[in-house]
């Protein structure tokens, strides 16, 4: 069951079964047990698409498995977004996560995207880093418009569309 975007940290505390003392005692507010959240499910993510075959391409389609997954789950969708769209100030509690978040997925699209340009599989011209970059700001810009448009926004599908756009046709 979803929690309220505005349920308290008493009120979690209460669904949780644990008391709002103690709650506190390890998260100083609600948007740090937010993304302490979010930190629990990037490592379940980790453990569940990591392990396996580290080819390239077999990277990319780890990371489609990923976005259909997250398509499965609007609720931890719902709860990245909010949190991302609040925590970009330097002082909010879940900055620090999104910083390192941002961070290992934009090196992890990297790492794949410089894979793809060794086995010659990237298309001549594309800046590996730009096209990272890029990614993890069309998977986020996808997510903000999945949730208000679910039937009309495919995010495997124009993910996939992106990163045929960056990949060399397979030759037959």
């Amino acid at each position: 069951m979803r929690t309220p975007s505005g349920a308290s940290v008493r009120e979690i505390a209460k669904r949780a079964g644990v008391s709002h003392a103690g709650l506190l005692h390890y998260f100083p507010g609600r948007e740090a047990l937010l993304a302490a959240v979010l930190g629990r499910r990037d490592e379940r993510d980790a453990a569940r698409f990591g392990p396996g075959d580290a080819s390239p391409t077999a990277l990319v389609e780890r990371f489609l498995d990923l976005a259909g997954h997250n398509a499965r789950n609007p609720g931890i969708i719902e709860l990245y977004v909010r949190l991302s769209a609040e925590a970009f100030a330097p002082d909010h509690p879940a900055h620090g996560y999104f910083t390192r978040h941002y961070a290992d997925v934009r090196r992890f699209a990297h790492s794949a995207l410089l894979g793809l340009e060794r086995q010659g599989l990237l298309r001549r011209g594309i800046d590996a880093w730009a096209a990272a970059v890029s990614v993890v700001a069309l998977m986020d810009g996808l997510q903000v418009q999945w949730l208000t448009s679910p039937a009309e926004v495919d995010m495997v599908g124009s993910l996939r569309f992106f990163a045929g756009q960056l990949m060399v046709a397979p030759t037959e």
